[in-house]
């Protein structure tokens, strides 16, 4: 078994990479809500997993809505130098989840999104406060669900 030394150059650029995509993500979190997407909740899950950094996870009340939030996060986060690496479940509407890498965005129906319960699943991981970004939009911030 061979054992990895912790650089501490590697550990900075990997905090940097998590800030990076929690801001990605809150760019996010604004579209969504400026398309009129609900309960919006951003997850750092960089100390649970390093497969990711965070979930945007959003409540869409139509397959058009969704569309609509899943498509003008991804022109946004185009702009950002952000990298779509794959989008699933467009056309059934009921969870289309975007992967960026470290930012993993999911857009629920409210069935589907009660039924996954994403929030509870990784319920040790460190909920971030999108007050700021939602009250620009005029939208309120998610109370804890």
């Amino acid at each position: 078994m061979s054992t990895v030394q912790s650089d501490p150059t590697t550990l900075a650029n990997n905090s940097q990479t998590v800030a990076d995509s929690i801001e990605s993500a809150k760019v996010a979190a604004r579209v969504a809500a400026e398309n009129k997407g609900q309960e919006i909740v951003l997850l750092d899950l960089s100390k649970q997993t390093s497969i990711f950094d965070c979930f945007l996870i959003v409540t869409g009340t139509s397959r058009r809505q969704l569309h609509a939030i899943a498509e003008e996060i991804d022109r946004e986060l185009k702009k950002l130098g952000e990298v779509r690496l794959k989008m699933s479940g467009y056309n059934e509407s009921q969870w289309i989840a975007i992967d960026y890498g470290g930012i993993i965005v999911h857009l629920f129906d409210e069935e589907h999104r009660r039924y996954y319960d994403l929030e509870g699943l990784w319920g040790d991981s460190q909920r971030i406060d999108l007050e700021p970004v939602l009250l620009s939009t005029g939208a309120r911030p998610t109370p804890g669900l």
